[in-house]
């Protein structure tokens, strides 16, 4: 019998069972299950949204400007029904959240999946490395967090410009650095142990033993921290939209309906801007309780 003379013969075989005892303690958990069904329900929703959405609120064809500012299930001259009412432009309410969750879940989505492919490559450089590069990476890490991330999106967004892409592109640079100085704290306990020496003793390239090896066992806090940073995205994109340097007014996003409706609460057409605020609370809101949730599953001291 020939042994293999590859380090993946030193590697521990996955324990059995292992992830069907997360998922089940993922389960006990009846908050983490109702947010894991509302994400569902509201990805479903976005993503069908233009064959469910009574109109297409950014075709400039299909709004009347006199059915501007009615209430909830107000119809409209063509008989259609406002089941959340319209804005100022004759946008139907309903149509509008279900176009502006498509943005701000590709937003929050691609932004957290982005900076988490740069954060987690850094910091595994920078654990791996060490010596001159850790040092260098980390001074780096620590100035990023020095400023604030609603800052540093607001400053990236000044340069760029609006637009989904640029708001994309910003959060990106605000984010990465939180996934490089987890990663790297936890690739520095994983550094030490016997796979790694192994690895290395046969000489194996640097890339192979980060990406094939080191990687792996530094996902947990990965998985969680993205799962936090879409909804800290989506907060973020609105925020930037509600004041005006995030998605343009033809891009449709929870955040500019809210915008749009802000100079109306105080005359009495709250529904221009509380359903898509409650609409983007709701998403918020269940994605965090599945962070919360991961968070515990995921913790190595309960695996």
């Amino acid at each position: 019998m020939t042994i293999s003379p590859f380090p993946e013969a030193y590697e521990a075989p996955p324990e059995p069972g292992r992830l069907r005892r997360q998922v089940q303690d993922f389960l006990r958990s009846p908050a983490a299950v109702a947010g894991l069904c509302l994400i569902i329900i509201i990805v479903l929703l976005a993503l069908f949204a233009p064959l469910i959405s009574p109109q297409d609120p950014y075709d400039l064809t299909q709004l009347d400007i006199l059915d501007g500012r009615l209430p909830p299930g107000s119809e409209s001259f063509s008989g259609l029904t406002y089941y959340l009412g319209t804005d100022s432009q004759g946008r139907d309410i309903l149509s509008g959240i279900l176009y502006g969750l498509r943005t701000s879940l590709t937003v929050g989505i691609l932004s957290a999946f982005a900076a988490a492919i740069i954060g987690t490559t850094v910091g595994l450089i920078a654990a791996y490395f060490g010596g001159r590069t850790e040092s260098t990476i980390m001074r780096l890490v620590d100035l990023q967090l020095s400023f604030p991330t609603i800052l540093m999106a607001l400053m990236m967004l000044a340069i760029l410009g609006k637009g989904v892409l640029n708001v994309v592109i910003a959060l990106i640079i605000a984010e990465w650095a939180t996934y490089a100085r987890t990663v790297r704290g936890t690739a520095l306990v994983e550094r030490e142990k016997e796979y790694i020496e192994a690895a290395r003793s046969f000489r194996l390239p640097g890339w192979r033993i980060l990406f094939r090896h080191l990687l792996p066992n530094c996902l947990a806090p990965v998985i969680v921290i993205a799962t936090m940073q879409v909804a800290r995205a989506i907060g973020l994109e609105a925020t930037l939209s509600f004041l005006g340097l995030g998605a343009s007014v033809t891009e449709p996003s929870l955040g500019m309906l809210i915008s749009t409706g802000y100079q109306y609460l105080l005359t009495g057409l709250y529904w221009i801007s509380f359903f898509p605020g409650i609409a983007l609370l709701i998403t918020i809101v269940s994605i965090n309780l599945v962070g919360d949730r991961l968070r515990d599953v995921l913790n190595p001291r309960n695996v």
